[in-house]
């Protein structure tokens, strides 16, 4: 009797319907170990927005590796996304917020997606310099229908909160990375529960997602949480030229050491009232999310020598030390126009003197060679060339190595995103920003926030079909449908519309060139 109860009241929420907007749908309830939650059912696929993957990292919790959240009772709305984690206002347009309640996921899936018939699962990591962005500004259900596969995407914690670090604080440097596996381990748990299959988990990202990919190859405590991984457009081995994140920044790693970041942290500490190493995470704990927004900033990237990132992930690289799991790596044609601009906007272009400076800033005693190579010319701007410059030896190089190192123990496929006709997310800025860096989002998903102003070209939207169906085939079984790269015979596929085919990755980007050019 008890159970026919329980049917008949899971028959009437399932039926029940939400507003969306103007419109509405149907929506579906499904059960999680923490409860049930209700989502959205449109005629192709579901949504779930807003599930909690973690305790509220917030009071005591505050730089504390995250906890299981609070199981509830009921059923738990999930048409509406969670609170985006503390991050200052960007440029895209999405405002401030010192939210600190903010672990929480969401789901999309194809409605042919069932517990009996589950699908690939792919666990997406948003960019945005470790400082910005949100799960839910990616619009999953082109990915999802097209490519018949269950997307997860997720927010973590993010600049102070998410990488802030003390001597003998537990999890230094890693707060956000531990979100994700916190997200992963959710997955593995309750993704069947919404059609996915939890031995089938991608986890894929962009820019900070795409390091945070490496991180996560590279760390002990997420083995066996994905199969396979996706890196796109990440900075994960080199260090990075001076005056490309900011001008006047000198070079640096991608993975802060242990000692760097403690001594950063206890000037920040003190900075905010906490001089006491002895007290300082208690006293930091006290202070309200506005004060720590402040230092907000200094904390922009993860750290190792904690027990989710014990290791410099690119010496674990070189070693051959990280998960042996098949890898998709690779990196847009003109990376840096978008890091570029950006300062353009804020600051103004560029002059030929100034590009010569950041040059010698630099590449140092390597600056003349690099010099010659990438003169100033008079029919592309200094910011231009400069681009050109910094796309080359942070990124394509760099991921043209990594691809290497990989294929000598997985099975890695290489690939460079090069539709330069991409519509732009940002302002005109005096010359064309071509493949910019995190334009292929656009091709696996529709943003939320901060999108182009023109939409894909038809052209363009065959492409995208074309990325879609790839990066789904690789989730599902672990080869996209084209050659892998080897160590000595390294293979690179280019995505252009019309034109999807080998590029020789090393001589298009001179790689002879930086693979003999300090930094």
């Amino acid at each position: 009797m008890a159970g026919r109860i329980g049917r008949t009241l899971l028959a009437v929420l399932a039926g029940a319907t939400v507003l969306t907007g103007a419109a509405s749908a149907e929506s579906q309830v499904v059960r999680t170990r923490d409860g049930w939650v209700r989502g959205v059912e449109h005629a192709s696929h579901r949504e779930f927005h807003g599930i909690p993957y973690a305790a509220a990292p917030v009071g005591a919790l505050r730089w504390r590796l995250p906890r299981p959240p609070q199981p509830w009772r009921g059923v738990r709305d999930a048409t509406r996304p969670g609170p985006r984690c503390a991050q200052q206002a960007s440029i895209t347009g999405t405002p401030a917020t010192d939210a600190e309640d903010c672990l929480y996921l969401n789901v999309t899936a194809p409605r042919t997606a069932s517990p009996r018939t589950p699908k690939a699962v792919m666990v997406w990591l948003h960019g945005g310099g470790f400082v910005e962005g949100s799960g839910s500004e990616y619009d999953a259900r082109r990915l999802a229908t097209q490519g018949d596969v269950v997307v997860v995407t997720v927010n973590y914690r993010l600049g102070v909160f998410g990488n802030f670090g003390l001597p003998g604080l537990d999890g230094s440097g890693a707060f956000g990375l531990a979100d994700q596996q916190a997200a992963l381990r959710w997955v593995k748990a309750n993704v069947r529960a919404f059609g996915g299959d939890p031995k089938a988990v991608t986890l894929f990202g962009q820019s900070a997602g795409g390091q945070s990919v490496c991180a996560h190859l590279a760390s002990p405590t997420a083995k066996g949480l994905f199969h396979r991984a996706i890196i796109q457009s990440a900075f994960c081995t080199e260090n990075l030229p001076a005056n490309l994140l900011a001008p006047g920044l000198p070079s640096v790693p991608p993975w802060e050491s242990p000692d760097a970041l403690a001594a950063r942290g206890l000037s920040s500490a003190a900075e905010l009232g906490c001089p006491d190493p002895a007290t300082a995470a208690d006293c930091l704990r006290r202070l309200p999310a506005e004060r720590l927004m402040t230092v907000f900033g200094q904390f922009a990237g993860p750290a190792y020598g904690s027990a989710v990132l014990p290791r410099d992930p690119y010496r674990m690289l070189r070693e051959g030390r990280t998960h042996r799991v098949p890898v998709l790596s690779g990196s847009t044609k003109d990376e840096t126009t978008y890091i570029q601009a950006l300062h353009d906007l804020a600051a103004g272009p560029l002059t030929a003197q100034a590009y010569k400076r950041y040059v010698r800033e630099a590449f140092g005693e390597d600056a003349g060679r690099v010099l010659a190579a990438y003169p100033v010319r008079r029919d592309e701007p200094p910011s231009r060339t400069w681009a050109r410059v910094t796309t080359d030896s942070a990124f394509a190089c760099p991921t043209f190595e990594r691809n290497r190192l990989f294929a000598r123990h997985v099975p890695t496929y290489g690939y460079e995103f090069a539709d330069r006709s991409t519509p732009p997310t940002l302002p005109p800025v005096g010359y064309p920003y071509g493949a910019y860096h995190s334009a292929d989002a656009l091709y696996l998903f529709d943003l939320r926030v901060g999108g182009p102003e023109r939409g894909l070209s038809a052209e363009q939207r065959r492409l995208a079909r074309t990325i879609i169906g790839h990066w789904a085939r690789f989730a599902r079984t672990g080869d996209p449908g084209w050659r892998r790269t080897r160590d000595r015979k390294p293979f690179t596929l280019s995505l252009a519309p019309g034109a999807v085919r080998p590029v020789d990755l090393a001589r298009e980007h001179r790689c002879g060139l930086w693979s003999t050019v300090s930094r």
